[in-house]
């Protein structure tokens, strides 16, 4: 049954009413600005985010131009300073996907990592283009289910064991296309990477990739797999340094690398993307400022005398450093508008942290590594054994990426008719947000529950939404480091009283506010013409919805109208509190995006402490996107 579609993609901030009284938004929140104590000032209902600073070729890169300051008139409101969680979205560390297992078990996080062989989508033996999603969506469903968001590579070699996966992942429609070569120091096959047939495939398998998930909220990060051992952009020992040894190189030309870097840049214009190294394909991606990268041996030392692979030789690191690279190629700065992943190397995994802010033996100074790479996050299988309590996981989690707090809100304590709002925020974190998130404003009421608003006294709330929220009701929410700092993700701002001006008009209830109780298989789901951007589906058949602490006003019999989408004609079942259900009739909508309306008169009792239920015993039921109450 189709209930709902993908929600719009590349939306601006905004400033969304939760509540009848008009909130306008006083500060577009330009999370894609560099950290510092005043990273984030942007005053100006309806303005959109400032993007992060251009990509600088060397040197210290240019701030972001601060907006204007806060509206004078408006009272400051300071807040309380507090650690954010662990487990903030697209930061931090990442786990290995293992299908049906617990994915929020060992040290908190909200990222989960996966390799997908080509072969895996490419199946068909007589036809390159004809490609199978199925494993891709399974695992990306499974993996937004826990809450989490999915950074993936793909690949068409891989050296041991790959699990679940193919270690050779070369597809069947490549023979007698392409030759193959044995890869004898790791036994296994690797094609040649520099045929047209291949190169043609892989960059028609990308455009393809990328036009299904680009923006897909289920997907964090993607990393610019298909060349090397594991995907990873080498083929030690068979690679370009053929000095001293027997091995040829079994390489791209940096000419037909090149390709797939400008294959992955076109079709991956909304979600991240990360290149192994700054030197891959000569270059390529040096005047690329959406390219981000990806240290897989991340704070690791290595040989005698012990260099370090991610800090650049000034500080003790190999030539062939991570930000050594960075620097002779001049992206050092590149972290201003792009993503930098990876993976802590696996050696060191379970001693990371235990020096921090400093390293110990095989382990680099770890702050530093975190500092200078501007990390965003990292693969960290062995995080499942630290403690929650870690002190110095926690502290590099937190610097790590972004780490955002509300250092003052702005606005009237009193309001009525329309009021104004702004809010000052500062990025403690080594970068940025790299994603355009909306943020929303609300009023909730004693019950702790969003709603319209009527005269009397409410906390005003600010949300930046997770995308992935409309996918699965457990996505971590974005929290800022405030005392104020709710579950949910709604962050208290303080007091707020709804004056004589207070709207007057119908009391509103979204279907998919947090206190309304959802059972059987109903789900909050994205819809871009429903107030809110959301709407409850797959109502009916067992499953109810039930919306709580509905306003009755004074009392008696009241207009409820309930507003839907559904493209057949469907009936459901109303019913208050513990009343007799009465049936209605729904008639269809132009698509499941597009919402009509259905009033009923029902007799609710005096103030907010009445019930709706929706249900459908006999079939579905339509999405439900609100009721009003008049």
């Amino acid at each position: 049954m189709r209930t709902f579609r993908p929600g719009r993609r590349g939306e601006p901030w905004a400033a969304l009413c939760a509540a009848a009284l008009a909130l306008a938004l006083a500060l577009a929140l330009a999370l894609t600005a560099l950290p510092g104590p005043r990273a984030h000032a942007a005053p100006g209902a309806g303005a959109h985010a400032t993007p992060g600073a251009a990509a600088s070729t060397g040197g210290v890169p240019d701030r972001p131009a601060p907006g204007p300051d806060p509206d004078p008139t408006l009272p400051v409101h300071a807040l309380a300073a507090a650690d954010a969680p662990l487990d903030n979205p697209l930061k931090g560390f990442a786990r290995f996907y293992q299908p049906g297992s617990d994915q929020n078990t060992g040290f908190p996080h909200s990222l989960t990592w996966s390799y997908f062989g080509l072969s895996e989508v490419m199946k068909d033996a007589s036809d390159c283009g004809r490609l199978d999603w199925s494993a891709l969506d399974a695992s990306l469903d499974a993996i937004a289910a826990a809450g989490n968001q999915a950074a993936v590579r793909f690949y068409l070699e891989y050296p041991g064991d790959a699990g679940a996966h193919p270690s050779n992942a070369i597809p069947a429609c490549f023979a007698g296309h392409v030759d193959n070569r044995d890869n004898a120091y790791w036994h296994t096959t690797s094609p040649d990477y520099d045929s047209p047939y291949l190169r043609d495939a892989l960059k028609d398998f990308i455009a393809a990739f990328g036009a299904r998930y680009d923006g897909d909220p289920r997907l964090g990060f993607v990393h610019m797999g298909l060349i090397g051992l594991w995907g990873e952009w080498h083929t030690w020992p068979y690679d370009t340094d053929t000095s001293g040894d027997t091995y040829p190189d079994y390489m791209p030309t940096d000419a037909h690398a090149a390709e797939i870097v400008d294959a992955y840049d076109r079709a991956f214009t909304r979600t991240k993307i990360e290149l192994r190294y700054p030197d891959s394909a000569g270059g390529a991606a040096d005047d690329r400022p959406s390219v981000g990268y990806h240290d897989d041996s991340f704070c690791y030392r290595e040989g005698s005398p012990a260099q370090g692979v991610t800090l650049p030789e000034s500080m003790g690191g190999a030539p062939w450093a991570q930000l050594q690279k960075a620097v002779e190629h001049g992206v050092e700065n590149r972290w201003t508008t792009a993503s930098m992943g990876g993976e802590v190397r696996p050696e060191i995994q379970p001693t990371a942290f235990a020096h921090w802010p400093g390293g110990s033996g095989d382990v680099d100074d770890m702050k530093a590594c975190v500092e200078l790479e501007h990390t965003t996050w990292k693969m960290n299988e062995d995080s499942a054994d630290y403690p929650a309590t870690d002190p110095g996981a926690a502290a590099a989690v937190r610097l790590v990426g972004y780490d955002l707090g509300v250092t003052q809100a702005y606005f009237h304590d009193t309001a009525q008719g329309t009021t104004k709002v702004g809010v000052r925020i500062a990025n403690t974190g080594v970068a940025p947000f790299y994603y355009p998130w909306k943020v929303r404003l609300g009023l909730k009421n004693a019950s702790g529950d969003l709603g319209g608003v009527a005269r009397g006294g409410y906390r005003l709330v600010m949300k930046a939404d997770n995308p992935l929220e409309k996918v699965s009701p457990r996505a971590k929410k974005l929290r800022f480091a405030n005392a104020g700092q709710n579950g949910d993700g709604w962050l208290d701002l303080g007091a707020m009283t709804v004056g004589p001006g207070g709207s007057a008009g119908p009391a509103s209830h979204e279907a998919e506010a947090p206190g309304n109780t959802l059972t059987g298989g109903a789900v909050v789901t994205g819809c871009g013409g429903c107030s809110g951007g959301a709407k409850v589906g797959y109502v009916g058949k067992g499953a109810t919805l039930t919306f709580r602490h509905v306003d009755g006003g004074s009392g008696g019999t009241r207009t409820v109208t309930v507003h839907y989408a559904t493209r057949e004609s469907r009936t459901a079942t109303v019913r208050v509190g513990g009343g007799t259900p009465r049936t209605l009739t729904f008639a269809p909508t132009a698509d499941w995006d597009t919402t009509a309306t259905l009033a009923v008169r029902l007799d609710l009792r005096a103030g907010e402490d009445n019930t709706v239920t929706l249900a459908g015993p006999d079939g579905w039921a339509p999405d439900i996107d609100r009721i009003t109450v008049s």
